[in-house]
């Protein structure tokens, strides 16, 4: 297909961990039109790192870069997929979709998270933050890689299993306006034969030669594709901070066996037994109105690495959060931080999500939840309708930054799906910092 489109291209096959990272470092980009990854999201969240290591990183990280989905989770292309107007899809029809809309060309702005580490060393992230369950599963389901995408089945069956909780305190900077909720979607699916090829073939372009760089060759086919039913629902308006009705039984661990918090993680010393998880504002809430993100904190340290923006919203970790920030601590069952509409090909964890709508959608599961109802709203994900379920551990809230701080002593921490140091660590969103070839928007209203 993209022979067919005309594009020249180079293939390169990694050979081990980071080595992405390296090539485009040392990549001269002037020669390039834009990097796609063929794989899962891991091999992205390398190039992005790698161009932002650059010394040139403020024009290197405004290379287009894409993907085209081979990996277990590809979120990404799910929602690359979903932009482009096509109902949900796995496997090989994912991947037919996602390279039709490469072949169309197109682009369009990507927010990145800065995502500050205990250590002080910094990362930039795409997709997701997450502790708790679903990191997790994403780590505990890696020996089961070879099943592809049913190792989050398998992972998640597994967690709810041994489902623990974890105490922690998570602050956030709110966003002055929620997110709209997404209209009715109409017209899906959108045909594949209405996405036309890219007319003329473009012009031969002389490059420079890259490692183990391969021409037109073949991809090799994934496993056969799995359908998953229905489509993403309009979202209901949302209670902030996971209020709603309380539900008598249904939806509390009365009847289960009851989470563990994790057995080999006491509480430290000091911290309050029975913490209420409603939020608790520091310092003043109300925050002047604005399009895009807040001023900078006036007199606060910036938080600066070798690469990529500074935070200016970010004062040190273990320092005082400025005014406005919102304060909740308690025992949570999962914490997750994400940028775009999808989780996972099939898991819709933010519906209403943009790729360049400058916000970090924040969701969070407070301990006391029942395992069936944890599996109710994962399966309520699949088609984004997870928050019409009325659970009240559910929170949500949209943000422009976020600190989070684990209190128990052992854990799981990732980002973009990569295990990374445990500890404190906070994130600032940079509108509009990476650019995404999605090829062209689906329906109007419907950018995904």
């Amino acid at each position: 297909m993209i022979s067919e489109a005309g594009l020249s291209f180079n293939l390169i096959q990694t050979e081990r961990q980071n080595h992405a990272r390296e090539l485009v470092q040392g990549l001269n980009l002037s020669e390039w039109d834009g990097i796609v990854t063929v794989s899962g999201d891991g091999l992205l969240y390398e190039v992005l790192n790698g161009l932002l290591q650059r010394p040139d990183w403020e024009e290197a990280v405004k290379t287009p870069v894409g993907i085209l989905p081979c990996g277990s989770g590809n979120a990404l292309a799910g929602a690359v997929n979903r932009h482009g107007g096509f109902e949900p899809a796995l496997g090989i029809d994912l991947l037919l979709n996602c390279s039709l809309l490469l072949c169309r060309g197109g682009s369009h702005p990507l927010d990145l998270l800065s995502v500050t580490l205990a250590s002080g060393s910094r990362c930039f992230s795409f997709l997701s933050v997450a502790w708790g369950f679903v990191s997790d599963v994403d780590i505990q389901s890696e020996r089961f890689r070879a099943l592809g995408s049913a190792r989050f089945t398998l992972g998640t069956v597994l967690g709810l299993a041994t489902l623990h909780t974890y105490r922690g305190r998570f602050s956030y900077l709110p966003a002055t306006v929620e997110p709209a909720s997404p209209a009715p979607a109409h017209g899906l699916p959108r045909a594949k034969s209405e996405l036309t090829l890219a007319p003329a073939p473009a012009p031969p372009v002389a490059h420079s030669p890259l490692h183990r760089s391969v021409s037109d060759l073949p991809l090799p086919l994934p496993q056969p594709a799995l359908t998953s039913p229905g489509s993403p629902e309009p979202l209901p308006i949302l209670s902030l901070n996971g209020g709603g009705p309380e539900l008598a039984g249904d939806w509390g661990g009365a009847g289960d066996a009851p989470l563990s918090p994790d057995p080999l993680l006491p509480s430290p010393p000091g911290t309050p037994k029975a913490a209420q998880l409603s939020p608790i504002s520091e310092g003043a809430s109300e925050m002047a109105a604005s399009s895009g993100l807040p001023p900078p904190t006036p007199g606060a340290p910036v938080s600066i690495s070798a690469g990529g923006p500074p935070d200016h919203l970010l004062p040190p970790l273990g320092t005082p959060l400025p005014p406005g920030w919102v304060t909740m601590e308690g025992d949570f069952v999962l914490i997750l931080a994400i940028l775009p509409s999808h989780l996972g090909a099939d898991l819709v964890a933010a519906p209403h999500a943009r790729f360049d709508d400058g916000l970090v959608h924040l969701c969070w599961v407070r301990s006391g939840i029942s395992r069936a109802a944890l599996l109710r709203m994962f399966l309520a994900m699949e088609r984004g309708t997870h928050f019409s379920l009325g659970c009240p551990y559910l929170g949500y809230a949209a943000a422009h930054a976020f600190r989070l701080e684990p209190l128990t002593p052992r854990g799981v921490l990732t980002v973009d799906g990569e295990q990374v140091e445990y500890g404190p660590l906070q994130a600032q969103v940079h509108p509009g910092l990476g650019t995404l070839l999605t090829g062209p928007p689906g329906c109007p209203g419907r950018e995904a």
